[in-house]
């Protein structure tokens, strides 16, 4: 059993909340093993001790009854000690954006992206500079929402992307670089690249908020933000159904494991309010979201409805809070900005 061994051996070893291994995440400083004695010494990062302590039980569960391995000792520097490099110690603020919120989602169809373009076009609308970065690189769907699909970004002099401006939002997307039918296959380490060319490549100018779209799960494109930039807080994203709930779980543990803050949940398609007699329907189950978000003790942000307009404006690349600005689902958004903005601490004025 060599040091080498072992290393592999951890990489099947995840680190919480995140489908990366702990030796991909840079945490694991060193491995010596001496006749079966096997010293693993960690570097924990910004990681919580009960992160740590769940890294340290799945270390030990790997490598128990291997044949060979006499003992394991799991080393992490005392306090006060130097901890080396942490896997987020490259974290940058990116130049003059001066918050960044992540929406995300633990499962696809819960309408993430249409959470997404509406908060950004709110916080515009409450007189904020947003940008919104659709970081969901296999499906790209912020330029057909935001009604700009042939809209192609233009390459400075320094080869930086200026983004495309619409709405008073500032837009990158890798729907704009692909053609309707290109498919993205990629592995890993080139979602990763993009995503760091899509945060330190454009030239976002002067921002107050840039609204991240980030894909559904917990995978490189999260990981690789996370490691970035400093996040200020996410938002997750869910339906009422119990199918999506359990995901919440799942998304909640990423962010903590990076000590990223979550400013609540979204519980969208809350319920089905017919457009001719104005009744409402929990068709997707009632009070999931609620039940879900007192169980993690995080806040409720909104509760969405479902509306056979919402869709039909976001196919028509006229999001509802552009098409409906008075109307309630528009005004559940408009809720929901308020709260992201009293959360970063710079509430929008009463008559925004």
């Amino acid at each position: 059993m060599t040091a080498e061994d072992i290393r592999a051996r951890l990489s099947g070893v995840q680190y919480p909340g995140f489908p990366r291994d702990i030796v991909a995440f840079g945490m694991v400083r060193d491995v010596t093993v001496d006749q079966g004695n096997v010293v693993v010494e960690l570097t924990p990062g910004t990681a919580k001790p009960e992160a740590l302590a769940e890294i340290r039980q799945r270390i030990q569960q790997a490598l128990e009854g291997l044949d060979g391995v006499r003992s394991i000792d799991i080393r992490t520097p005392a306090a006060g000690a130097a901890a080396g490099k942490s896997p987020f110690a490259d974290r940058a603020p990116l130049p003059g954006v001066s918050h960044i919120v992540a929406v995300a989602s633990g499962k696809g169809g819960v309408g993430k992206s249409t959470v997404a373009v509406n908060l950004a076009l709110a916080l515009q609308a409450a007189g904020r500079r947003v940008g919104l970065l659709d970081a969901d690189i296999y499906g790209p769907s912020v330029p057909l929402m935001m009604g700009v699909p042939e809209a192609r970004p233009q390459m400075s002099d320094q080869k930086k992307i200026h983004p495309v401006q619409h709405r008073g939002v500032a837009l990158i997307s890798m729907g704009f670089f692909l053609d309707d039918k290109a498919p993205v296959i990629w592995r890993g380490p080139m979602v990763m690249s993009i995503v760091r060319q899509f945060l330190q490549d454009v030239l976002w100018g002067e921002l107050d908020v840039l609204v991240v779209d980030l894909p559904p799960g917990t995978g490189d494109a999260q990981l690789t933000l996370m490691q970035l930039v400093p996040v200020s807080g996410g938002v997750i994203v869910t339906t009422p159904q119990d199918v999506a709930l359990q995901d919440v779980k799942r998304g909640i543990s990423m962010f903590a494991a990076v000590q990223t803050p979550v400013f609540g949940l979204v519980e969208n398609m809350s319920h089905y309010t017919c457009p001719q007699c104005g009744t409402s329907e929990p068709i997707f189950g009632s009070g999931g979201g609620k039940r879900e978000a007192e169980s993690l003790q995080v806040p409720l942000l909104a509760e969405i409805p479902l509306v056979p307009e919402v869709r039909a404006a976001m196919d028509r690349g006229e999001p509802i809070v552009i098409a409906e600005p008075e109307g309630t689902v528009a005004a559940a958004f408009k809720k929901l900005a308020g709260s992201i903005l009293r959360a970063l601490g710079t509430p929008a004025a009463p008559d925004s």
